[in-house]
Order: structure tokens, then C-alpha cells, then sequence
């Protein structure tokens, strides 16, 4: 049985070992906008059964409880924390906030998926060309295309919480509508793939997402001049942390055990 104990303290070593990774990601994205937290989930293993529950006992008795070993752990996911983070207020006319459900849709490289991923990041740029453009990576554009009329700039650039986007021209009050932001909401954002970048991508697992403008269908509201802050919880994750090397530390304490015991038998046979 020892062999199957320094198995079992093996398995639950690689597990530990993966959320300690998983943990330190978290942190290290505690100040990027936009971020979701992940959380490590854990399975059994297979199980040993040495005697049956229910069988019948020799004194004709049906035996309460069976006996079973099992044979470690694993990680039998890694899910996203989708809790919204704080909205920050910003100076910046192009910074917008997700309050509520949804994501920016953007494109990508054509060599990722379909070209297209999602994001809760809204940080955006206008580019050389008046695109509104995600200010991450090479400069991602917004799907569907927001063009701004050349020489306008951020601070002529107003965004309702609807979505619709408008411009004031200098000299002038009136606003002049030169897009729409729309958001998408997915059946299951589990099942969302993690491309990195704040930029997830659909899957699957995930369903196909249900685009539509802001305070429609279940979709969030939009926040001019706010980013949504990474939802990682710094305390929370040095606990988890405290908990997952203290864990770790007991399995290394049964791989020892298993290891005397079998250095005992040893010398039983040897002797």
C-alpha cells in the first residue's frame, strides 16, 4: 500500500503544483484591466475497492460499508472568475467601461480561430487611419468598424451608455453619430478559450454569442472615460496561496512516510 500512498502524494504534488501556477497568474494581473481570475478545481481518481459494500457478512449480515483506496488527485478544470471588476474613472474620452454583461468583439489574426475574439478590456485608440481600435497588442479593431472623420480627436468623441458614438465638431453643438458599440453575451463563458491579452475566444463549449447594443438582450451598459479594473482579489489569492504550499507540504510529508515504510519492509526482508 505504500506504493500506491507515494502515487497518490505524487498526484496531488503536479496538482498542488498547477494552482500555485495558476494563483501567481492571478497576481501578477491584479493592475490589468479587464482581467478575470481563474480558480483551479480538483477530481478524485480512481478508486481501490477492497471489499464491497453491501455484500453479506459470515454471521449472514449484510456488511454497512465497503472499503475503498483511493489513488490521488487531479485538476479537472480551471475556471474563470467572471465577477465584474471595479469600474476606474479615467480621463481619457475613449476609455469605456463594461457595466453589466458582455464583451467588445475585435479583430485578430486570421491564423487565430475565425479572426475574431472578445474582450472586457476597453481601452481604445484612434489609429493613423481614424479606426477605433483596441489599444492592446497591435491594435485590434473594433467589430463592427468605428471610422472617425479625419482630424477628430478624443475630446470631441462621445459614447452613450447605449453605445451609440457621436461627434462634436468644433464650432458646433450638434452630434454627429459615427458608430455603434455592440456587446456580445455567450450561453457559456466557461467555455470561452484564453488567447492571452485580456482576449478570450469562442469555442464550442462556449455557444455562439448573442451580439446586440448595449442595455438590449441581457447585455450590459457602456461607461464613457471608466476601465474596468481586474477582479483579482490579492487577499484571497495569498490565502489560497498559504493554503495550496501548506497542502503541498503534507504531500511531500506522505511521499516521506510511504518512503520510510518501504525502507522498513526492506529491511524486514532484508534482515
Amino acid at each position: 500500500m505504500a506504493i500506491a500512498a507515494l502515487n497518490s502524494a505524487a498526484s496531488g504534488l503536479r496538482a498542488l503544483s498547477t494552482e500555485i501556477d495558476v494563483v501567481a497568474n492571478n497576481l501578477s494581473n491584479a493592475e490589468t484591466n479587464g482581467f478575470k481570475a481563474s480558480r483551479v478545481n480538483f477530481e478524485d481518481l480512481m478508486y481501490m475497492q477492497l471489499k464491497q459494500p453491501g455484500t453479506i457478512s459470515g454471521n449472514g449480515d449484510v456488511v454497512p460499508a465497503g472499503l475503498f483506496v483511493g489513488l490521488g488527485t487531479k485538476i479537472s478544470n480551471t475556471e474563470i472568475d467572471l465577477t465584474q471588476g471595479s469600474p476606474a474613472g479615467t480621463s481619457n474620452p475613449l476609455d469605456v467601461a463594461i457595466s453589466g454583461d458582455g464583451f467588445f468583439k475585435v479583430k485578430v489574426m486570421d491564423s487565430l480561430g475565425d479572426g475574431t475574439a472578445y474582450t472586457r478590456n476597453g481601452a481604445f485608440f484612434i489609429n493613423n487611419t481614424g479606426q477605433m481600435v483596441l489599444g492592446m497588442g497591435d491594435g485590434y479593431q473594433l467589430i463592427p468598424s468605428v471610422k472617425f472623420p479625419p482630424g477628430t480627436t478624443a475630446d470631441q468623441v462621445g459614447i452613450g451608455q447605449d453605445g451609440l458614438i457621436t461627434i462634436t465638431l468644433p464650432g458646433s453643438t450638434a452630434k454627429t453619430t459615427v458608430g455603434q458599440l455592440q456587446l456580445s453575451i455567450f450561453p457559456n463563458p466557461q467555455g470561452l478559450k484564453l488567447l492571452g491579452g485580456s482576449l478570450y475566444q469562442q469555442t464550442d463549449s462556449s455557444g455562439a454569442p448573442l451580439t446586440s447594443n448595449p442595455e438590449a438582450n441581457g447585455a450590459g451598459l457602456t461607461l464613457q472615460s471608466f476601465l474596468e479594473t481586474s477582479n483579482v482579489d490579492p487577499v484571497k489569492e495569498l490565502v489560497t496561496l498559504i493554503e495550496t504550499q501548506r497542502a503541498f507540504e503534507m504531500n511531500s510529508q506522505s511521499i516521506q512516510t510511504a518512503d520510510q515504510a518501504l525502507k522498513t519492509i526492506a529491511n524486514l526482508r532484508n534482515g
